[in-house]
């Protein structure tokens, strides 16, 4: 669906040129002599849309998609008071009881990681898993680098196997109006064939290479929290609640409210302790964005990108074209920064589109450590006990289980289509 060309205004190049600098900016990760990162230049580029361009502030602030972001905060809260009620922790603990066999323990692991990355937010997975995985492993002298990029990666193929999995899918199926249940009807097999590729590859991969090289740290720099069941029960039957309802004709982001609404109002934990466990910088981050790129939307140049793109064979109506520059821009420039822009290039009113970008983003992640935030929360907190995980370890694994399972989505969008 084409949009009608925009007559550019005296502004056009100023847009442009915040746009350009912008992303070039999230691409490099940062501004040499600054401390900012990727949420800080996007709130940046939002800042110099609204001095620098004649849009009014209430057309500029318009451009953010509040559903997304409240649907977003909500899922944040949903995993705050699961983490606080000691939920991630026991189901590590869990997972590192069963080290007797490592084929099993890394099937386990890549199982439950995956699981819960489909309904509650990844990074916290990681963050929550990685310590405990690492120690364990230490202590049974096992090299915990292999299972270590296998959460990681895990956590980025399971992500798509909803439309919650994580923010990016989450915008996708608000603006496409993605339904959950057919949404996860035509994402879920590509999803078992990519997890199940990804398994049997860094297993056969690593399997030799088990012997641990660094002794497990005297203390364990992570300190568990105490597992309360009530509130551990509260929060899960809430979240089944929630995805129960999403099969109604309620808006999701009114349903994810309310249920953090509950949360807020808890006898148990502080407002302060949810709100702090809430994943700001990501939702500045999407803000940012989307004024930056419903700034660029305005000039006519999307359209005229997409034109220019088809004249010399790019054209991102061929779904397997769209899988693959997906895939490439989310290691260039975020996935989240991506798929921002990419839905401005794309029509994902048309479903399986918005199929094609939510699972290639979310399965481009797995190649390299830059390719998702959750990849580099494993990474800091491995190198926290002393465990070098190094772009070289990643990208041996990383990238034969990506090319692996943009082939199965390839291969999907062919039978589908």
């Amino acid at each position: 669906m084409s949009s009608p060309a925009v007559t550019p205004s005296p502004t056009t190049p100023a847009v442009l040129a915040i746009f350009a600098l912008t992303y070039l900016g999230i691409a490099a990760g940062r501004v040499p002599g600054l401390k900012l990162d990727r949420t800080g230049i996007a709130l940046l580029g939002a800042i110099a849309i609204m001095i620098f361009s004649d849009l009014p502030t209430g057309v500029a602030v318009g451009f953010i998609n509040w559903p997304t972001i409240f649907l977003l905060f909500g899922f944040f809260v949903l995993s705050a008071q699961l983490r606080l009620s000691g939920f991630f922790d026991k189901v590590a603990a869990g997972i590192s009881a069963r080290l007797g066999h490592p084929v099993r323990f890394l099937l386990v692991l890549m199982l439950v990681t995956a699981g819960l990355s489909a309904f509650l937010n990844h990074d916290i997975v990681c963050f929550v898993f990685a310590p405990v995985v690492a120690i364990a492993l230490l202590r049974r002298q096992l090299n915990p680098v292999p299972f270590l990029i296998a959460l990681a990666i895990a956590s980025n193929i399971g992500a798509a196997a909803t439309p919650v999995g994580n923010p990016q899918d989450m915008l996708i199926a608000q603006v496409a109006g993605l339904g959950f249940g057919r949404y996860v009807l035509w994402c879920i097999l590509p999803v078992v064939l990519a997890l199940g590729s990804a398994y049997g590859i860094i297993w056969m991969m690593s399997r030799r290479h088990l012997a641990a090289t660094v002794a497990a740290p005297a203390v364990a720099k992570c300190s568990p929290r105490p597992f309360n069941r009530p509130h551990t029960i509260k929060g899960l039957v809430i979240l089944a609640l929630v995805i129960a309802f999403f099969f109604s004709p309620v808006p999701k982001e009114i349903i994810a409210l309310t249920a953090a609404g509950i949360h807020l109002a808890s006898p148990k934990f502080r407002t302060e302790d949810l709100l702090g466990l809430v994943d700001w910088p990501i939702l500045v981050l999407f803000m940012g964005l989307f004024v930056v790129t419903g700034a660029f939307q305005t000039t006519g140049a999307g359209q005229d990108a997409g034109q220019w793109l088809a004249r010399i064979g790019l054209n991102l109506h061929s779904l397997p074209l769209l899988a693959v520059v997906t895939a490439a821009f989310s290691n260039l420039i975020n996935n989240s920064a991506a798929v921002m822009l990419l839905v401005k290039l794309t029509d994902v009113t048309h479903p399986p589109v918005a199929y094609v970008l939510a699972l290639a983003n979310s399965f481009g992640g797995s190649l390299i450590i830059l390719g998702s935030v959750s990849n580099i929360i494993v990474v800091q907190q491995a190198r926290e006990l002393g465990v070098n995980i190094s772009f070289r370890d990643f990208a041996r694994l990383g990238v034969p289980v990506t090319l692996a399972a943009m082939v199965g989505l390839l291969a999907w969008v062919a039978l589908m289509t």
